[in-house]
């Protein structure tokens, strides 16, 4: 028999932690974070982190693991999550991943194939410099020139994706648009129901320059500096997550203060739609939109419930 596996995501601040908490403790799960940013340590306030003491006694994975200097990348993200899941099946009980990256959830659960970590990582340093030199628009034009189909599906700013295309095509000579496409016709290993929390528009993008102005309140500036302290740039992967390439921009002198956080809130909003356009294309996928529900959790439970009794992830 298939193991299960529970899939909670949906765009950022549509309130996927509250209900993953209550999701845990009906199905007796843990909780493995399909986020980019929340792996790494001292990043707290802008990846909206979930803190040990709101956890309420549900184990989470892949939370505070690395150091933000470090590389990660949706292979070492697979292959770290798939260590936790076994982990989770010898306790008995049923992972739920639940965040944010749509890649990085694709590719848990249909077990894509990645090529190895190459051992000569110098042209991806190199990539890594001309982005900081010269910005992302530049890899995205040399990704164009190889590979067309890549470059419509990867957003100008995602450099960490525009650089894996260039990284897979030189190591491969292959079009990462045409192995991702074969890839993406694998069935998954998993019985699994895969929900997607989603509200009305104004009412996302109200909650996301909610979330910034609390963020600020919070201390996200102070973060920002500490982690510019330590000697992080715009060169590494970590400070270019939202919220922190902004505001590092701000300590740089190139933007005024109100500036940057209102590039974060803009920025944001448009990483949320480009969220739902990924989640839009997925197979498989059951939306949960909130109005629907009267943003009634126990409505949503009974209902996530149901149609995970139907997939036989939970026996009735």
């Amino acid at each position: 028999m298939k193991k299960p596996l529970i899939i909670l995501t949906g765009p950022t601040a549509v309130g996927k932690t509250e209900l993953s908490l209550s999701l845990a403790k009906a199905v007796n799960g843990s909780i493995i974070s399909a986020d980019s940013m929340q792996v790494y340590r001292r990043m707290d306030i802008g990846s909206a982190k979930i803190q040990p003491q709101q956890m309420q006694g549900i184990p989470h994975d892949l939370i505070d693991v690395i150091e933000p200097w470090e590389e990660f990348h949706v292979y070492r993200f697979q292959e770290m999550a798939n260590a936790c899941m076994e982990e989770i099946y010898r306790q008995g009980r049923i992972p739920i991943l639940t965040g944010g990256t749509g890649f990085y959830i694709q590719a848990l659960l249909y077990q894509i194939d990645f090529t190895k970590e190459p051992q000569d990582t110098s042209y991806r340093s190199s990539l890594e410099q001309l982005a900081a030199q010269q910005g992302s628009q530049t890899l995205h034009e040399m990704l164009r020139a190889v590979d067309e189909a890549a470059a419509a599906q990867i957003h100008p700013n995602n450099v960490k994706r525009i650089i894996r295309a260039l990284e897979f095509h030189q190591q491969s000579g292959e079009k990462i648009s045409e192995h991702n496409a074969r890839q993406h016709e694998k069935q998954s290993p998993f019985a699994f129901c895969y929900f997607v929390l989603n509200d009305d528009r104004e009412r996302l993008y109200a909650a996301i320059d909610r979330r910034v102005d609390q963020m600020m309140e919070a201390g996200l500036l102070a973060e920002v500096r500490a982690l510019k302290q330590e000697g992080l740039t715009r060169a590494h992967v970590s400070m270019q997550g939202l919220g922190y390439k902004e505001l590092l921009l701000y300590l740089d002198g190139e933007l005024t203060l109100a500036e940057a956080v209102a590039r974060i809130k803009r920025d944001t909003r448009h990483f949320a739609k480009r969220q739902l356009t990924w989640f839009r294309r997925e197979r498989d996928v059951i939306w949960i939109n909130k109005p629907e529900f009267g943003y009634d959790n126990e409505k949503i439970l009974d209902f996530m419930n149901q149609k995970m009794t139907e997939a036989e992830i939970i026996l009735q």
